[in-house]
C-alpha cells in the first residue's frame, strides 16, 4: 500500500467515533477468519498510534509478514468503508437508493424480473422525492433494460411513460449541471479576486455570469435548479458588491428549504451554507435584529435537523457558528467579550478535526486579529496578522493578504512604532502594487501614515478629521466599499479624534441606532 494510501488509512481511523469502532469490531467478529483476525489486530494497533510506524506493526503483530502488510492495509481500509456504509445507510438516502439498485441487479441476474422492477419502482420514488436525478436516471435506464428485453405485461403504455420520465429527468439534470457549473466557476473567481475592484472587473464578472446563465422561468424549475440558481446569484452579487441583491438571493436560498423541509436532512450542508450567506448579507447591510434571529436559527440546526450529523456537517456548523458569533461582536462593539471565543477557536484550528482548508483558517486569523485590534490589544493583533503575512503561497484570497498588511501598519502605529511603520510602508506599497490592489482608500491610508512622523501633536487631530471626511466620501463609491468590509477605518479615526477607544465608538454607535 503506497504511502499516500497509508496516510488515508490513518486519517480515516483517526476520524472514527467510539460507536463506529464498536460497529466495525462487531461486524468483523461476526464471521472471523484468520485474515480477519490479522486485520482486526492491525486496526487495534493503528488505533493506538498517532503516526504509522511499520517497524512497530511488524514487532507487535508477529503473524503479519512484511510482504503481506500492504495488502492487509488495503483490506482493512476496504472493510472500514464497508462498515461505515452499512452503519449509515439509513441516514443517507442516496446510499439507500443505490442499495436498492444493487438488490434489483441481483434479482435481475437471477431472472426474477418482476421482483426487480418492484424494488426499482421504490428506488425511483425515493429518488424523485429527494430530487436526485442522477440516481433517477440510473433507475430509469435499468427499468428500460428490463422492459425492453422481457415481456412483463406491466401496462401497455409503459414504454411511453418511461421515455417521458427519462426526457424530463435528463432535461432537469442538464439544467442543474449548467446552474451548478456557473456557481462553481464564480466561486473560483471569488477566491482569486475577492470583491471587484474596477469597472472592468465588474463587467468581466457580469458578462461571464449572464452569458453562462441558461434561459429559465423560475416557477418551472425544480429544487436543485433553484438552489444552484440562487447560489450563482449570491456569488455574482457578492463579487459585484450589490449587497441588496446578495441579501435577496440569500433569503431565497433559505426560503427554498423552508418550502421543502424534507430536503434539510438530505442537504444539511447546503442549508447551512444558505444560512451562512444570509447572515453574511445581514452583517454587511447592518440588519442587527434579523442577524440575531438568523444566528439563533443557525445555533438550533444541530438540534433540529442533524440528530446524527456527519463530520462534514459538524465542520460546517462550527465554522459558520464561529464566523457569525465573531461578527456579532463586531456589530455590537463588544471586542473584549469576543476574544473569549479565541482559545476554543485556536484549539480547533490547531487540531483541525474537520479538515478546514488554509483559506478558511487564514480568514479566521484575520477575524481574530480584528477582535484584538478592536479591544486595543495591538500586540496580539500583530501576532495573528503575521501568520497571514508570512504565508509562502498567498495565491488565494489576495484581499485578506492586502488588508492584513494595512491593519498591521495601523497596529504598529498604535504601539508607537513609527519608524517601523515608515520602513514597512514601502514594503506594503510594493505588495499592493503587485497584487493590483492599490486603490484610493489604500492610497489615502498609506499617504496619511507616511507623513505621520513629521506631524506634531497640534496637527494630528486636523489630519485625522481630514482623512475621516475623505473616507466617508469614498465609502459611497461603488468600488471603494471593499476596504470598509475588512476594516472599520472610520470608527478607528473617530476614536483618534475623540480620544476614545475604537471599541467604545462602535459600541456607542450601535446603542444609538436603537438595536
Amino acid at each position: 500500500m503506497a504511502k499516500q494510501q497509508t496516510d488515508h488509512l490513518m486519517q480515516l481511523i483517526r476520524t472514527l467515533t467510539k460507536s463506529e469502532k464498536r460497529y466495525f469490531r462487531l461486524l468483523v467478529n461476526r464471521n472471523q477468519t484468520s485474515k480477519d483476525i490479522l486485520f482486526l489486530q492491525l486496526f487495534n494497533l493503528l488505533d493506538k498510534q498517532k503516526t504509522y510506524e511499520e517497524k512497530v506493526v511488524l514487532e507487535k503483530i508477529p503473524g503479519i509478514k512484511k510482504r503481506q502488510l500492504s495488502n492487509l492495509k488495503a483490506h482493512l481500509y476496504k472493510h472500514l468503508l464497508l462498515s461505515l456504509r452499512l452503519q449509515y445507510r439509513s441516514q443517507n438516502v442516496d446510499i439507500e437508493i443505490r442499495e436498492r439498485i444493487d438488490y434489483a441487479r441481483i434479482l435481475y441476474n437471477k431472472g426474477l424480473y418482476r421482483s426487480s422492477l418492484e424494488i426499482l419502482d421504490k428506488a425511483k420514488s425515493m429518488a424523485q422525492n429527494a430530487h436526485m436525478n442522477t440516481l433517477l436516471l440510473e433507475v430509469l435506464d435499468f427499468e428500460k433494460l428490463i422492459e425492453g428485453q422481457y415481456i412483463t405485461r406491466s401496462i401497455s403504455t409503459r414504454a411511453e411513460e418511461l421515455a417521458n420520465e427519462t426526457r424530463k429527468a435528463t432535461t432537469e439534470l442538464a439544467q442543474i449541471h449548467t446552474f451548478s457549473n456557473v456557481s462553481l466557476q464564480l466561486y473560483g473567481l471569488y477566491l482569486k479576486l475577492g470583491l471587484v475592484k474596477t469597472q472592468e472587473e465588474k463587467d468581466q464578472v457580469k458578462t461571464f455570469f449572464f452569458n453562462n446563465l441558461p434561459p429559465h422561468v423560475v416557477g418551472n424549475l425544480g429544487f436543485y435548479e433553484k438552489l444552484y440558481l440562487y447560489q450563482a446569484y449570491d456569488w455574482y452579487s457578492l463579487m459585484c458588491q450589490d449587497l441588496r441583491l446578495y441579501y435577496k438571493y440569500s433569503q431565497k436560498w433559505v426560503d427554498l428549504f423552508d418550502e421543502s423541509p424534507d430536503m434539510i436532512p438530505i442537504e444539511t450542508p447546503l442549508y447551512l451554507k444558505g444560512l451562512h450567506n444570509l447572515l453574511n448579507s445581514l452583517f454587511m447591510v447592518g440588519r442587527y435584529e434579523r442577524f440575531i434571529n438568523t444566528l439563533l436559527r443557525l445555533e438550533q440546526v444541530d438540534v433540529n435537523y442533524a440528530d446524527k450529523p456527519s463530520t462534514n456537517v459538524e465542520g460546517l456548523y462550527h465554522l459558520f457558528l464561529f464566523i457569525h458569533r465573531i461578527n456579532r461582536h463586531y456589530m455590537e462593539g463588544t471586542f473584549s467579550e469576543g476574544t473569549q471565543l479565541v482559545p476554543e477557536l485556536d484549539i480547533m484550528i490547531k487540531e483541525n478535526p474537520y479538515n478546514w482548508d488554509d483559506h478558511r483558517i487564514l480568514v479566521f486569523y484575520y477575524k481574530i486579529a480584528c477582535l484584538y485590534f478592536g479591544c486595543s490589544d495591538y500586540n496580539k493583533a500583530i501576532d495573528y496578522l503575521n501568520i497571514i503575512i508570512n504565508q509562502k503561497n498567498p495565491d488565494f484570497r489576495e484581499d485578506t493578504q492586502c488588508f492584513a498588511r494595512i491593519l498591521s501598519l495601523l497596529a504598529h502605529y498604535e504601539l508607537g512604532n513609527e519608524q517601523l511603520v515608515v520602513y514597512q510602508i514601502k514594503s506594503v506599497y510594493r505588495f499592493l502594487i503587485k497584487m493590483e490592489d492599490l486603490h484610493q482608500v489604500q492610497q489615502e491610508i498609506l499617504k496619511f501614515l507616511r507623513k505621520l512622523p513629521r506631524l506634531d501633536t497640534r496637527e494630528l487631530k486636523h489630519e485625522f478629521i481630514q482623512l475621516k471626511n475623505t473616507l466617508i466620501e469614498l465609502r459611497n463609491h461603488p468600488f471603494e466599499k471593499r476596504p470598509f468590509v475588512y476594516l472599520d477605518l472610520i470608527s478607528w479615526l473617530e476614536a483618534k479624534i475623540t480620544g476614545c477607544t475604537i471599541q467604545d465608538v462602535i459600541k456607542n454607535n450601535f446603542l444609538n441606532k436603537g438595536n
